[in-house]
């Protein structure tokens, strides 16, 4: 069987995609090789953003976005994709783990994913406290302490916009200096509310059932200091899960997929959706207009050859 269409990934990209894509009566079929849809809004405990169902959790929603494409006959298989190839009649080989697929076109949304401390207490408190999206989740901690690990641009605006609702924002970075823009650094180091933890790491991220203690290390004093927060967000970096694409289409020196809002990559018959595309703003809403846009491309690329 040749598809018209293999999107690999079911986070709000792909399940957008596959809604849409039975919608337009496509043949197609969603590859994924984890056990529950959903992506990265899986790990939000509750996503207050998304336009028409407020206060909802990551998992709750991510279950609708499935249920919508089910209901509509989209098939799902789960796999772990481990290659991607353009055949001889120019269709393309998508190499599973127990199956080769052949489809005119892929979507793929794979999307990214964020780069972690790596200390205790970080996975047990995800959702409780330990967050990577202050957009997302900022609005639960009005009046409350909160810590910024990073020192880049985006840690840099999570923590300014943090100080405008919560109580005081610790930001706990490696170095004495950020790396953020100079504009951002000046905005920043302005808030009355906000204090540099400089030259430091964090240790552990410690509570009952929630995050009530971030242990901090001095590196170059090795102190230890105990800093009561009731959230923490980490903004050390994402990384986009684009490898299987290397060598195929246009990347970015991060690796993110080179392509706009048509979703059309450098590769002919190959489209990518949400965040693993380059784009100023990775959310959930975001994520999804691309799933869209990806199938309508998909739709002009079938009709037009």
């Amino acid at each position: 069987m040749i598809y018209d269409t293999i999107i690999i990934g079911s986070g709000p990209a792909g399940l957008t995609a596959a809604i849409y894509a039975t919608r337009a009566k496509l043949n197609m079929l969603v590859l994924d090789k984890n056990f529950i849809s959903g992506g990265q809004m899986v790990d939000t405990y509750e996503v207050d953003n998304y336009p028409g169902i407020p206060g909802v959790t990551g998992m709750d929603l991510g279950a609708k976005f499935k249920e919508h494409a089910e209901s509509l006959g989209a098939q799902f298989v789960r796999t772990k994709v481990k290659s991607i190839k353009k055949s001889e009649q120019g269709t393309w080989l998508i190499e599973g783990k127990k199956e080769t697929y052949e489809t005119k076109t892929v979507i793929y949304a794979a999307g990214a994913y964020h780069r972690k401390l790596e200390v205790p207490g970080e996975d047990d408190f995800s959702g409780m406290g330990v967050s990577y999206c202050a957009t997302c989740d900022g609005a639960f901690y009005k009046d409350m302490n909160v810590v910024v690990v990073g020192g880049g641009n985006v840690a840099v605006e999570d923590a300014i916009f943090l100080a405008r609702g919560s109580k005081k924002v610790y930001v706990v970075h490696r170095r004495d200096e950020l790396r953020a823009s100079k504009v951002l650094q000046e905005k920043l180091l302005s808030l009355p509310n906000v204090e540099m933890v400089w030259n430091s790491k964090v240790n552990a991220i410690e509570g009952s059932d929630q995050v009530e203690t971030i242990v901090v290390e001095n590196l170059k004093d090795g102190s230890i200091r105990e800093i009561i927060a009731d959230g923490i967000f980490i903004a050390v970096g994402i990384t986009p899960d684009s490898e299987l694409l290397a060598g195929l289409v246009e990347m970015d020196k991060a690796g993110y997929i080179i392509a706009d809002e048509t979703c059309k990559t450098s590769a002919s018959g190959i489209f990518v959706a949400g965040d693993v595309r380059t784009k100023e703003l990775r959310q959930i809403i975001t994520a999804a207009a691309d799933g869209a846009n990806a199938v309508t491309s998909v739709e002009r690329y079938l009709i037009e050859g």
